[in-house]
C-alpha cells in the first residue's frame, strides 16, 4: 500500500502522527501533571498544521491529487484537530459531565464538517483544482483552542485551578471554558459562514 502513496501523503501521515502524539502526551500529563508534557502536547497542534498546509501545497505542486490523499487528509485532520484538542481539553480539567458532552459535540462537528467538505468540494471548485471558500470554519482553526489551553497551563490555570471556575448545572458540572469548544464546533458546521480559501 505504501508504494501507492505520493510524497504529499507522507506529510499527511506526519499530521496524523502529531495528533496521536498530542493524545499520548495528554495522557502522560494526566498521570504525572508535568506542565512540560502538557505544553509538548499543545505544541503538536502547530506542527500538525504545518504538515497539513504542506501536504496540500505539495499535492498541487506535483499534480498528485487523489481520492486516497483526500481521505487520508480528512482522517488525519479528525485526529489532529478534532480528537487531539478534545483530549487536551479533558486533560486540562474539562472533565465534568457537560464538559464531556461538549467535547464529544466538538469532535462530531469536526467529523461532520470534513465529510461535508469532501462531498461538496468538487461542486464548489467548479472545474478548478481549488475550492474558492470554506463553508464554516476549517477544522484546523482548533489550533487556537490548543493555544489557549497551552497559555492557561503555562500560567498554572488548569486542573483544579482551571480558568473560569466551575458551575453546577443540573446533575453535572460545567466549566465555562468548555463553551469555547461548543462555539468552535458550531462555527465549523455553519452553512452561512463562508471563509475565502487562501
Amino acid at each position: 500500500m505504501v508504494r501507492g502513496f505520493h510524497l504529499a501523503d507522507f506529510f499527511t501521515l506526519a499530521n496524523a502522527a502529531c495528533g496521536v502524539a498530542t493524545i499520548f502526551l495528554a495522557m502522560i500529563y494526566v498521570a504525572n501533571t508535568s506542565v512540560a508534557h502538557f505544553l509538548a502536547a499543545a505544541a503538536m497542534a502547530p506542527a500538525a498544521l504545518v504538515f497539513d498546509v504542506l501536504d496540500g501545497r505539495i499535492a498541487r505542486w506535483r499534480h498528485t491529487h487523489s481520492a486516497l490523499g483526500r481521505e487520508l487528509d480528512s482522517l488525519a485532520d479528525v485526529i489532529s484537530f478534532g480528537v487531539a484538542p478534545a483530549a487536551l481539553g479533558f486533560a486540562a480539567g474539562l472533565d465534568g459531565g457537560w464538559d464531556v458532552a461538549i467535547l464529544v459535540y466538538f469532535v462530531c462537528c469536526g467529523v461532520s464538517r470534513l465529510a461535508r467538505y469532501n462531498v461538496t468540494a468538487e461542486s464548489l471548485a467548479q472545474g478548478s483544482d481549488k475550492v474558492p471558500y470554506f463553508e464554516g470554519t476549517p477544522i484546523p482553526t482548533s489550533v487556537l483552542l490548543t493555544g489557549v489551553l497551552a497559555l492557561l497551563a503555562w500560567q498554572g490555570r488548569v486542573g483544579d485551578s482551571l480558568f473560569g471556575g466551575v458551575w453546577i448545572a443540573g446533575p453535572w458540572e460545567l466549566h465555562p471554558l468548555a463553551l469555547m469548544f461548543a462555539l468552535s464546533g458550531t462555527l465549523m458546521i455553519s452553512k452561512t459562514l463562508r471563509i475565502p480559501k487562501l
